[in-house]
């Protein structure tokens, strides 16, 4: 059993020598002869000695911890989302004996992360949220600590871990399209989110492959807020549309409760789709069709590359997680 009492100072006294002595042989640093260092090694072997975690971050500069920074704007519909992604985390994480620092940051204030950084108590950090114009990643790629991204961002030299949403965009668009819908409205979040980017240039390339005029006067970004995507769901209405597709699931709610009240029915009177699948859209009648991801996984991918990072190995700048596209009655 090992001796959660025993320290360096007293293994230092216990062999008569100096606790910076004992400091190099446990981190294989500094000038130390091969007959001390087996000396001390033995000892700790025979006591079962585990180093704290602060202790041995100190002997090897590293903290062991890694920051996972999540947007503090999030709603109630995306945290599950981020909450996913953090399991994932988190279960790499354990294998390396890192622990995870909770990190919330603001489109205009990102002023925790900058305190943790500089303070040096992570050794690396995983992004929930990519952001067009990203204060976080500037910040990030000027402090030259390793970090991953979760989602696609254009500046240049950051790892990137995101769901492949422009092809998944475009095959569910190219599904309905080739189903017999020819006026398919969207309606999206904030433009400045790349995955609200991404997935309406995934809509739109999905026209563009079939050689399909696209009406702009159907397609609704900047939709984030429930007076928005209500004003969006009326005038698509009034332009008669055969379907609205949404970018996210919560803009998929405030549609299908607008339409409801319109008085219209789905898929009978209009078709709805969402570009993503959560718990809040299982209890509608009928069911959703939605592109589905795995943020585990991306949780997962992102820690995985991380470390990768942290330990010099090459890895690729940018890697896509598959999806699948569930089609159900809302566009039969």
């Amino acid at each position: 059993m090992a001796d959660n009492r025993l320290t360096i100072d007293d293994i230092a006294k216990a062999l008569n020598i100096s606790k910076t002595t004992v400091s190099r042989a446990i981190s294989g640093k500094g000038r130390i002869g091969p007959a001390t260092r087996e000396k001390v090694l033995a000892y700790i072997k025979e006591h079962d000695y585990r180093p704290s975690p602060l202790a041995k971050g100190l002997a090897q500069s590293k903290t062991y911890n890694i920051a996972w920074v999540i947007p503090g704007d999030s709603t109630v519909t995306e945290l599950p989302f981020f909450q996913k992604c953090m399991i994932g985390v988190s279960d790499i994480a354990s294998t390396f004996d890192h622990d995870i620092l909770l990190c919330m940051v603001y489109e205009d204030n990102f002023s925790s992360l900058e305190r943790i950084v500089k303070n040096r108590k992570v050794d690396g950090v995983i992004l929930a949220r990519t952001l067009f114009h990203d204060p976080c990643i500037e910040f990030l790629l000027e402090s030259k600590i390793p970090f991953v991204t979760i989602g696609s961002t254009p500046y240049k030299n950051v790892f990137q871990i995101d769901n492949d949403h422009i092809g998944a965009c475009k095959e569910l668009t190219e599904v309905l399209l080739l189903k017999g819908m020819k006026k398919v409205a969207l309606i999206g979040g904030d433009e400045n989110h790349i995955v609200n980017r991404s997935r309406r240039d995934g809509y739109l390339k999905a026209f563009s492959d079939l050689k399909i005029p696209v009406d702009k006067d159907i397609v609704y970004m900047n939709a984030d807020s429930k007076p928005v995507v209500v004003r969006s769901v009326n005038d698509a209405v009034n332009k008669q549309v055969d379907c609205i597709v949404c970018t996210d699931d919560m803009i998929t709610v405030y549609a299908l409760d607008e339409i409801r009240k319109i008085g219209l029915k789905v898929p009978d009177d209009i078709k709805v789709a969402s570009f993503y699948n959560s718990a809040v859209l299982e209890t509608y009648q009928p069911a959703i069709t939605t592109l589905d991801y795995d943020p585990k996984q991306l949780g997962a991918e992102a820690c995985t590359s991380l470390f990768s990072l942290m330990n010099g190995e090459d890895i690729p700048k940018k890697k896509l997680l598959h999806y699948d596209v569930t089609l159900k009655r809302s566009t039969q």
